[in-house]
């Protein structure tokens, strides 16, 4: 009798093994089995919406085989999903979509801001990106800080935002990685070379700078010709400065000369004809920039003149300033097969 009953139970708990592993078998079959779409897709996760109605959308879209399936996979990650935009691949697995939807990996664009940008051409360059979503200017009425940007307001980066972030949301990440970077600056101390005595003095210098040079090493030359002016109450006669005052902001010629008469326009940018900084900075700055003028080169130098390999030649005098300018100038000539 023992035996017997002792068979029954060895027969019993085979079967349960058997039974249980049937199971496990056929939910890793149910979640591995990839989708029958054969090309990648994208799938819109509807705020607010159930698991159910998702799952349905799913199946109905060829994208699932099973909606029990992705609904148990669901609850196997918590049971909420995350509304947005998803890149689904081919033949993913329903695991694997329950765990995009779960995790709220939606699809991502990397929108670049470059160094040297004014706001009007942050605003222009925004407008062409396809992934991005509504406008650049705010609705009348909103007050936030990100609906009055001025130019040094904007941290040039690259920024990974979900697709169809709205434009005016990436120019908040821009403006409050900016942010960051004066509170560490305050933070640390305040520290910054004289004669600049605020934040202000040091972005838009550093506007400058980052207006007159492309090249990293150099920047902190520029610095040092601009601090050393302004210590010796000297102009900047700063080039960059002229561009944004005819502009009217945009700080892009389109191509035009720049001409001597031009140095004469009635602005407060002006360099040529007003001292000291101008107002504002006049555009966006990078941390090369940035660093530059806090940490500028210990030079004597007054002036600079391309050198026509993509860099400058620095002077400490007017007259091996005049001798570097007509290098320049027989530089260009040859260019120009004169």
């Amino acid at each position: 009798m023992k035996r017997t009953r002792r068979r029954c139970f060895n027969d019993l708990t085979k079967m349960g093994l058997t039974i249980a592993a049937l199971v496990i078998v056929g939910c890793v079959y149910s979640f591995g089995i990839k989708s029958p779409i054969r090309n990648a897709t994208t799938f819109t996760l509807a705020r607010g919406a159930s698991v159910s109605s998702v799952a349905a959308s799913l199946y109905a879209g060829g994208l699932i085989t099973s909606p029990d399936a992705f609904k148990f996979a669901v609850r196997m990650h918590g049971g909420k999903i995350q509304s947005g935009r998803y890149d689904i691949p081919r033949r993913t697995s329903v695991w694997r979509i329950a765990h995009m939807f779960a995790t709220g990996d939606v699809a991502a664009t990397v929108v670049v801001i470059p160094e040297g940008l004014t706001i009007k051409q942050i605003k222009q360059l925004l407008l062409t990106q396809p992934d991005l979503s509504g406008g650049v200017e705010c609705r009348a009425g909103r007050s936030d800080a990100v609906c009055n940007l001025h130019d040094g307001d904007i941290f040039p980066d690259s920024y990974r935002v979900a697709t169809g972030t709205s434009r005016l949301a990436v120019l908040e990440l821009a403006r409050k990685k900016m942010a960051g970077i004066e509170d560490a600056w305050a933070r640390a101390g305040r520290i910054m070379p004289s004669p600049l005595r605020s934040w202000n003095d040091v972005v838009t210098l550093a506007s400058i700078v980052q207006k007159e040079t492309p090249r990293e090493s150099e920047m902190p030359i520029v610095a040092s010709v601009y601090l050393n002016r302004l210590r010796k109450n000297m102009r900047l006669q700063a080039d960059p400065t002229v561009v944004y005052a005819l502009t009217n902001g945009l700080g892009d010629m389109q191509g035009a000369a720049l001409l001597r008469g031009h140095l004469r326009v009635d602005s407060p940018y002006n360099t040529y004809t007003h001292g000291g900084l101008p107002p504002a900075p006049i555009a966006n700055v990078g941390q090369a920039a940035i660093r530059a003028v806090l940490r500028p080169a210990d030079t004597n130098y007054l002036y600079f003149v391309a050198d026509g390999r993509g860099g400058h030649k620095f002077a400490n005098s007017y007259d091996e300033h005049i001798r570097n300018h007509a290098d320049w100038r027989e530089i260009k000539k040859l260019r120009n097969g004169q």
